[in-house]
């Protein structure tokens, strides 16, 4: 069996005053589970692609490795009623994890599910403030539009997040889509990463709202800019402050409002930006 990105679903539509039936292409939600040593770890429900990026950015972002090389290798087992993404670690890391004795399932919509404590909702996260990125007014502009025009399951489905790592004078190097825009940000991170690329080079932005734990994943792939065209908590805030990372959000084409660490943003002119 092979676990498509997309079904369509018969619909009835109200258009125009008048009731039409057909039928519309929606995406797929497929339980992804993440085995480390033979051990299931995590179960998400997620779109079921990119599943190697997936699996290397949920292991960075949730601590289980610090490093690419920390992951020996990945294979991607199909069931029939989903995906078992089963990771082997180098040995002193897979000995660190059986330590560990976590258990978690991670439902979309909740990226803090089955941790085991309060301290671990509001971990400390890496501090971003020494990386030298800098960007204009022109490239928050410029990083959401690219990431508006590389999504092309949302264009498909309008019903999936995206996540997108921008550098200057580049534009977007990777994108990752996902129903869950935590998965959409773990899979880039993990594609970041096997890029080659190094996250206090660039700034992510996300199609999401910005809630804590898409800044702790943005920080801890080391990206010192955050963007995204919905507003962020008030703990989201805190805790980019203390990371020492730029809040940018409610990007709507030329407008935004910048809520920690302005002075990464200079004024420049955004006439130029397609």
């Amino acid at each position: 069996m092979t676990f498509q990105t997309t079904a369509r679903a018969p619909e009835t539509a109200r258009r125009n005053g008048l009731m039409h039936s057909g039928s519309r292409i929606v995406p797929e939600e497929v339980p992804i589970a993440f085995s480390y040593g033979g051990s299931s770890h995590a179960v998400m429900m997620a779109t079921p692609d990119d599943l190697e990026d997936f699996a290397v950015g949920f292991s960075l972002t949730e601590g289980i490795i610090t490093e690419r090389t920390e992951i020996a290798a990945i294979e991607i087992v199909e069931g029939e009623q989903g995906i078992d993404v089963q990771v082997s670690l180098v040995d002193d890391v897979a000995d660190r994890l059986r330590a560990r004795r976590r258990s978690m399932a991670g439902p979309v919509g909740c990226g803090l599910c089955g941790i085991e404590s309060i301290e671990q909702a509001v971990r400390p996260v890496p501090d971003v403030s020494a990386s030298p990125l800098a960007l204009s007014h022109a490239d928050i502009v410029r990083a959401v539009s690219l990431l508006n025009e590389a999504q092309p399951l949302h264009r498909e489905t309008r019903a999936v997040h995206g996540a997108g790592f921008y550098l200057p004078g580049q534009g977007l190097v990777a994108v990752r889509e996902d129903v869950g825009r935590h998965n959409a940000l773990d899979k880039l991170c993990g594609a970041v990463i096997d890029a080659g690329e190094n996250g206090r080079n660039g700034a992510v932005a996300v199609t999401s709202r910005l809630s804590v734990e898409m800044v702790q994943k943005a920080a801890i792939l080391g990206s010192p800019v955050l963007i995204a065209i919905s507003a962020p908590t008030a703990l989201a805030i805190r805790t980019a402050e203390e990371a020492g990372m730029t809040l940018v959000a409610l990007v709507r084409g030329e407008d935004f409002e910048i809520f920690t660490h302005p002075h990464r943003i200079s004024p420049g002119s955004i006439a130029d930006v397609a």
